[in-house]
């Protein structure tokens, strides 16, 4: 009776809950990169408006630099389709310099939750749609840098897009957010079409969706077990090509994010502060000021996570 009622629970989770509110989650398996001190603030976190926080619609960013190309964002949710928290993860990353194109790409054909998770033929179409994409994108605009980043269940279209390009499209970086996908998966040869780095953001707080829920569910790859998104990504032992994961960057979550209005659970990762601050300024070759990291902190939201009471 109780892992039926779970089971439910977690259902109800991959269905929609992720519509709730947004953060986003740090995780790779490969290396961990340093931690990341965030300064003393003097004064207590506040409340922004919500509409602040979230919207990014009409909003003026500044002209880039002369000379500068504007990078390229391909986005892909999670299993429960394009949500608020997808679109946090790109108020962040505009606020962080990201200003150029931003596509959000929702790959579960209006059939989310379980039935995007489980549908690998249909997941498998949509792949080589986004790798059609990427590609076109690449050849138009051979100068613009593309990245690519994707939450959740979303990171197996996203592997699985990158394993279709042609051996001459290549990606500037890869950043998989709370992966559903499992710990072994071979990486490599999604990895043989980014340039610079792949970075894996997870979190052992995410108990309920990529711990309980992939055991009884399955990963997006089909394999009933904690997801990387919890332990990480391990090296296969025997990969296509095992230096592909020298590229691989590991991201454990760490507590002090917490500030920044990720808690550890599975959304936290999406928040608009977090990307703001830990994800996207490293990404442009960026070191945030502490002026920065304190603005971004006084417009941190009360956000619903999901995960295991503590």
């Amino acid at each position: 009776m109780k892992r039926s009622v779970m089971a439910w629970l977690i259902l109800g989770v991959l269905l929609g809950w992720q519509q709730g509110g947004g953060v986003l989650a740090d995780e790779v398996g490969g290396k961990v990169t340093p931690r990341q001190t965030l300064p003393a603030v003097p004064e207590p976190i506040k409340t922004a408006d919500k509409n602040d926080q979230l919207a990014d619609k009409g909003r003026e960013l500044p002209n880039p630099p002369a000379g500068r190309v504007p990078p390229y964002v391909m986005h892909l949710p999670g299993v429960s389709g394009t949500s608020i928290v997808d679109h946090t993860l790109r108020a962040g990353m505009k606020a962080a310099g990201f200003d150029g194109p931003f596509e959000i790409y929702d790959w579960t054909c209006h059939d989310p939750g379980i039935p995007a998770l489980h549908n690998r033929v249909r997941n498998e179409r949509q792949a080589q749609i986004v790798a059609d994409r990427i590609t076109k994108q690449f050849h138009d605009k051979p100068e613009q840098p593309i990245f690519v980043t994707c939450h959740s269940g979303g990171v197996g279209p996203a592997v699985w897009a990158l394993e279709k390009l042609p051996a001459d499209v290549k990606v500037h970086s890869f950043i998989m957010l709370a992966p559903a996908m499992s710990p072994q998966y071979d990486l490599s040869k999604a990895l043989s079409h980014v340039t610079d780095k792949a970075y894996c953001y997870w979190s052992t707080g995410d108990d309920l969706v990529l711990g309980t829920g992939t055991k009884i569910f399955g990963t997006i790859d089909g394999v009933k077990c904690e997801a990387a998104g919890k332990v990480g990504f391990s090296k296969p032992t025997m990969p296509a090509d095992a230096k592909q994961y020298d590229k691989l960057v590991s991201k454990p979550y760490e507590a002090e994010w917490a500030r920044l209005g990720h808690v550890g659970g599975h959304v936290g990762w999406m928040a608009k502060s977090f990307i703001q601050i830990v994800v996207a300024p490293g990404l442009l070759g960026k070191t945030p000021t502490k002026a920065e990291i304190e603005a971004a902190m006084r417009g941190v939201m009360p956000e619903m996570d999901v995960q295991w009471p503590k």
